[in-house]
């Protein structure tokens, strides 16, 4: 399929969402000659600087560089006037952080981060075979297909790794990241970091698709990055790791020690769930505090909890009702309801279009530097 770097040759339906910390908007479009629906990302580069333009650059750059079924897909972009334009395919379920905000507020089933995890490493084990570590794994750059397929996003903060010796570096713009990122990543020593720091973020994710917040949410900065040097292990919430206080329960608090740094307001789920054992495990394997005891991309898609996807005899769409991915066939029929339920945001308040509650470039981050 061809579709043309012009303005012309598509029509922009409503607003999704918004990217780049709420500087660029995304757009729903629909190409004219094909009629399939797309994603436009629109940058107005006046406002935006020099940094901002090499993201954007590394972004167009590595997204056309990489081919795989499990990595955003780059389709064109062009300049109108000022503006850009990036366009991807639609991606109907929009990201994992927009599940979990708009349906499953308590964290995602483990059937469903299993198959996510399974598409994730898949694509991640094709980055680090191109000798590139990713630096940005979370949940608002996890993608699902309306399929139920996951694609990696977030390729601007990904580099090349040295072999000779490790990155040293932070990614520019950091600061969204610091909850996912590794301990040697944010102690910035000479030791440096590698592509094992993507699979300590795999840890830190899988936490948060289960958990339904990324652990360190509401915690300090410098707090975080102390427990996370300690070598703070943050762990899947359900029966067997956290409890009520005893004298206290109606606090919502964590008696165990080993929640620090997640969020301190637990849902109703958390006392009376069970994540299996194979999950609890892998979270601990990807998350240890040092690099070198961290499998490998390989290695966890050979652990026994991706390799379950194998067996298991579900759609991962049927486990993600009541969420409704955006098709052509429907597209007509959601635009409806979200109308209907309104609450558009007053900055987009002046465009003649719908607001879908998708954010492509999520900043979780409730703590600052």
């Amino acid at each position: 399929m061809n579709f043309e770097p012009d303005l012309k040759q598509y029509t922009m339906c409503s607003v999704l969402g918004s990217c780049f910390s709420d500087r660029a908007v995304v757009f729903l479009g629909k190409h004219n000659k094909s009629g399939n629906l797309v994603a436009m990302k629109n940058f107005n580069l006046d406002s935006m600087s020099k940094t901002d333009c090499q993201l954007i650059q590394d972004e167009i750059y590595n997204t056309r560089q990489l081919m795989h079924p499990n990595l955003i897909p780059y389709v064109t972009s062009f300049l109108d006037k000022s503006q850009l334009y990036v366009v991807f395919p639609l991606m109907g379920y929009g990201s994992c952080r927009d599940l979990l905000r708009n349906h499953f507020e308590e964290g995602l089933p483990e059937t469903v981060i299993a198959f996510v995890l399974r598409d994730v490493l898949q694509g991640l084990e094709y980055i680090h075979n191109k000798g590139l570590v990713h630096r940005a794994i979370k949940a608002g750059h996890i993608l699902i297909r309306a399929d139920g397929h996951a694609c990696l996003s977030g390729l601007r903060s990904m580099c090349p790794i040295n072999k000779r010796s490790n990155l040293h570096s932070l990614p520019l713009q950091s600061a969204n990241n610091l909850n996912w990122s590794s301990p040697e990543m944010l102690e910035q020593n000479l030791l440096g970091y590698n592509e094992k720091s993507d699979i300590y973020s795999i840890g830190i994710t899988s936490c948060e698709l289960a958990n339904g917040f990324v652990p360190f949410a509401e915690t300090d900065t410098t707090l975080m990055l102390t427990q996370k040097v300690k070598g703070l292990i943050p762990h899947l919430l359900d029966c067997t790791t956290c409890y009520p206080y005893e004298d206290n329960a109606a606090d919502n608090g964590y008696q165990s020690e080993e929640t620090i740094g997640v969020n301190t307001a637990p849902v109703s789920t958390v006392y009376t769930r069970m994540f299996t054992e194979e999950f609890h495990n892998l979270v601990e394997l990807c998350c240890q505090r040092d690099p070198e005891s961290r499998p490998s991309a390989p290695n966890l898609l050979a652990h026994t909890f991706t390799k379950q996807v194998k067996r298991v005899n579900v759609k991962v769409t049927d486990l993600l009702r009541p969420a409704v991915p955006l098709l052509k066939t429907n597209v007509a029929e959601i635009s409806d309801d979200l109308a209907s339920i309104g609450g558009m945001s007053q900055q987009l308040s002046d465009l003649d279009l719908l607001t879908y509650a998708w954010d492509f470039d999520l900043n979780d981050v409730v703590s600052t530097l």
